[in-house]
């Protein structure tokens, strides 16, 4: 697997982004990868340093479409964790 086919993108939320003061990071990832791919992706693609990540399959939901039932789909997330100091500027808007 390609280290740029492994971050899909990030996750841009209120809880992300109050996780991003804490120098953690949340990315949507290929549903293949597992933490190290995701760590050695996220060192390669942004020049960082990452210290861990955590990985979390996130299930679909029950929702409903013109009175017919359905699921959302389900997806990997990851967390990760980089070294003080640290930012990627993705995140950042620059």
């Amino acid at each position: 697997m390609e280290y740029e086919s492994i971050l899909i993108e990030p996750v841009l939320t209120e809880k992300s982004n109050v996780m991003r003061e804490e120098n953690r990071y949340v990315f949507r990832v290929d549903p293949r990868a597992n933490k190290t791919l995701v760590m050695e992706a996220v060192r390669r693609m942004f020049n960082v340093h990452p210290l861990d990540c955590n990985i979390i399959n996130v299930k679909s939901k029950p929702k409903r479409l013109r009175g017919r039932p359905g699921k959302t789909a389900t997806w990997k997330k990851a967390i990760v964790r980089l070294a003080a100091g640290e930012t990627i500027s993705v995140f950042e808007g620059a």
